[in-house]
């Protein structure tokens, strides 16, 4: 099998976090978004992982390189904002007959169980992971017949289904699926200037391909700072890591706090990640991402994300207050 990860992209969603950095290298729950996604890839046999990059593609080649050494990396830079299906294209150097696929793209941390593929797969050519939502006016999505995809729709007016595609997808044949995005290209099947996935498989399936839907356990978007915070709450569920320095500070589960943090005379969490090289003093932080090299001193900070090297002070206060005050300080 060989895994197709498109983390080209600008992150627009995420600036200004994203105005220095790839996307798929933005923190949540003490590793990067592209670290927790490729953890989950090692429950399967991926002997090639290629990577569809943009200018920003040396930052994960070198996190690549570093957090996974062993694993087999090939970098293919997409130098045209054609969409996602041209993006998948371009890994079509790596891709021979008889080679499986897994297309994952990182806005999403993905829960799902990937061993058993085969399984699922055994009387069909292909999954596309779902996963059922009330707002399905913003996605693309699935309509079944049995348990096999006759349609798909993007972004219905109508609840012809709740079905929601995640971004995570498998192909039994990856050199056919590959020409079946070429055909598409060739044809010209653009929104809005750009060629995507469901006009592939809508193609395919044209041709008598037959794809399954099956739902994952949980879709965790990465691709907001709200989103992105309510990942961090999810998974840090029953993670509650201390590796770093911490001193006459109240910590109020879960927190994950990495090693080389310094965290003193403060109050962290709930759901707070702290990243190495931080020094908090003084200071209540609940629901919060804090990235590396950070300091923090004298606030009160609640839903917020800090990014690399952040030097933020607030001042104490002091006051004299009678019986039956009612204050209000907005932060």
């Amino acid at each position: 099998m060989k895994a197709i990860l498109p983390v080209a992209g600008k992150g627009t969603r995420l600036r200004p976090h994203t105005h220095t950095k790839a996307k798929s290298l933005v923190s949540v729950a003490g590793k990067t978004v592209l670290e927790h996604i490729v953890e989950r890839l090692q429950s399967v046999d991926v002997e090639e992982y290629i990577f569809i990059i943009d200018e920003n593609g040396q930052q994960v080649a070198d996190f690549m390189a570093a957090k996974f050494p062993a694993l087999n990396c090939s970098y293919y830079v997409q130098k045209e904002r054609l969409g996602p299906a041209h993006a998948v294209a371009l890994a079509a150097p790596s891709i021979n007959a008889g080679d499986d696929l897994l297309v994952v793209f990182n806005d999403t941390i993905f829960v799902t169980d990937l061993a058993a593929i085969p399984a699922l797969c055994s009387n069909a050519d292909g999954l596309i992971y779902s996963k059922e939502v009330e707002d399905y006016q913003r996605f693309g999505v699935n309509v079944l017949d049995g348990d096999t995809i006759v349609d798909m729709v993007e972004k219905p007016d109508t609840p012809i289904s709740r079905l929601a595609q995640v971004g995570l997808y498998y192909l039994k044949d990856g050199a056919g699926f590959i020409e079946a995005i070429e055909a598409t290209v060739a044809a010209g099947e653009t929104v809005k200037g750009e060629y995507y996935l469901p006009s592939v498989f809508m193609r395919m399936i044209g041709s008598g391909s037959k794809f399954k839907a099956p739902e994952i356990d949980a879709w965790l978007d990465c691709g907001k700072p709200e989103t992105l915070l309510e990942t961090n709450r999810f998974l840090l569920k029953g993670r509650h890591h201390i590796h770093g320095e911490v001193e006459n500070t109240v910590l109020i589960e879960p927190v994950h706090i990495e090693e080389g943090a310094v965290i003193k005379n403060s109050i962290l969490g709930p759901n707070v990640s702290v990243a190495a090289g931080c020094v908090i003093e003084d200071s209540i932080i609940r629901d919060s991402i804090i990235n590396a090299d950070n300091k923090v001193s004298s606030l009160v900070l609640d839903q917020s994300l800090l990014g690399d090297a952040v030097n933020l002070i607030g001042s104490p206060r002091r006051m004299n207050i009678g019986d039956h005050s009612h204050i209000v300080m907005d932060q």
